[in-house]
């Protein structure tokens, strides 16, 4: 089980979602290689207009003439384990932007830490929808 707080690196991936390894999406070969490697986690993103070094914009509207819409690829982890995945980007991106990026990590607990009151769901609310510390309102 992967324990992360404090310091961290973040990396980025951008390419677009028709990107393939071996007639696979490539994001999620970067997702499972990032699994398989151990990190503490990866997400997908797909957005819904951009461009990058080719300057042809990629857009999810009705009437244009792409649909390779622009993917982020964001997985989190301490330096030296992301510094280590680095060959893996290397490997699978052949075109696209790989970015890195110091953060702090504030909470990172996954579903079954989330403790046996809670049903492996989170913080214990009685039911009522988000704790709002007595004082009878909801958090904005």
């Amino acid at each position: 089980m992967t324990r992360l707080t404090g310091d961290a690196l973040r990396v980025t991936v951008f390419i677009g979602e028709h990107d393939t390894w071996h007639h696979k999406p490539l994001y999620s070969q970067i997702v499972h290689r990032a699994r398989a490697a151990g990190l503490a986690g990866a997400s997908v993103f797909r957005g819904i207009e951009g461009f990058g070094a080719s300057s042809l914009i990629h857009t999810s509207r009705l009437l244009s003439l792409s649909e390779d819409l622009p993917v982020a690829v964001v997985i989190v982890d301490t330096e030296e384990r992301v510094r280590a995945f680095l060959p893996e980007l290397d490997e699978l991106v052949g075109e696209g932007l790989v970015i890195l990026d110091d953060c702090e990590v504030i909470r990172y607990v996954g579903r079954e830490e989330a403790g046996p009151d809670t049903g492996g769901k989170g913080r214990d609310t009685g039911g009522k929808g988000r704790d709002t510390g007595g004082k009878g309102k909801r958090p904005l």
